[in-house]
């Protein structure tokens, strides 16, 4: 009933245009194709129902495609329907126009939305200092990269944009790929990102779990046990390691169900598995709890 009604919610929104996320050329581009040219879709909430928050989503797909449905536009439409506006990211991905490794790129068009989205505030009703992230599977890598690698800004900069902080003030993270170590990774999120041989500092470096500090955001995390694609070895490295830096964590690890079951109610993802599907009612009740929603 829940995803019908998501889906009822959809039909009677306004159309989403993607939006460029640079002026010009984009940083780390390799061409001209248009997996060189990340884009940012908005789905903004009527100010008159909004919370004033604001969410960029990473949808998931091994850093070598984007599941921009399950894991992107039905998000979104979740979102809205309990007053929150976001903002689905088409980052940089290995394709045919688009050779790797990707290194950098995916986490620079991922800080650049949020900087983006917290720049332009006031335009979409949105309170700055509730912008968070929300990655799927490799993409909760690359939101998990943003809550741990951020900056507050270049004030030198020529661009406004870039002058913002991109720390997302919460973070969530469904069934994701956290670490880069051999045994624990997704091997194919691990070859696109980094490339074939990369050295230990690089690995290291997009090892999320070891970059955890007392500034680390919020954050929610979602995953199953029998997930045979991201062990879930991966989040539960990263909500020790939040623990140990004192931030405000919940976790949720259900023992059944597949890997890349998005919301959990679409029968086309969750293969006949309804085991996990009530977990976005737990992320409801921990927004509200963070203060992200309005309490009712």
């Amino acid at each position: 009933m829940v995803f019908l009604s998501l889906l009822m919610f959809a039909s009677a929104a306004a159309p989403a245009v993607p939006m460029p996320l640079y002026s010009g050329k984009a940083p780390m581009s390799v061409g001209d194709g248009e997996t060189d040219k990340p884009t940012l879709t908005a789905y903004v909430v009527p100010k008159d129902k909004a919370s004033g928050a604001a969410v960029v989503i990473c949808p998931g797909g091994g850093y070598g495609a984007l599941a921009m449905d399950h894991e992107g536009k039905q998000p979104a439409v979740y979102l809205n329907s309990i007053g929150i506006s976001a903002f689905v990211l088409k980052y940089r991905i290995i394709a045919k126009d688009r050779p790797g490794p990707l290194l950098q790129a995916p986490l620079l068009d991922a800080q650049r939305a949020l900087r983006m989205v917290r720049a332009n505030a006031a335009e979409y009703g949105i309170d700055p200092k509730k912008v968070g992230i929300w990655g799927f599977s490799a993409g909760g890598h690359l939101a998990s990269t943003a809550a741990t690698h951020f900056s507050d800004g270049e004030q030198a900069s020529d661009d406004p944009i870039e002058r913002v902080s991109c720390r997302p003030d919460f973070a969530i993270l469904a069934y994701p790929v956290i670490s880069m170590k051999d045994g624990l990774t997704h091997a194919g999120s691990k070859l696109n990102l980094l490339g074939k041989s990369p050295d230990e500092k690089l690995v290291a470096e997009f090892c999320n779990e070891l970059h955890v500090t007392a500034k680390t955001p919020p954050t929610f995390i979602f995953h199953t046990d029998e997930d045979p694609v991201v062990f879930a070895q991966n989040p539960a490295l990263f909500y020790l390691a939040l623990k140990a830096a004192k931030i405000p964590a919940e976790f949720h690890v259900y023992e059944k169900g597949p890997h890349g079951l998005g919301l959990g109610g679409d029968p086309k993802w969750n293969k006949g598995s309804i085991y996990a599907a009530d977990w976005t009612q737990h992320l409801s009740a921990w927004l509200k709890l963070r203060g992200v929603t309005r309490a009712k």
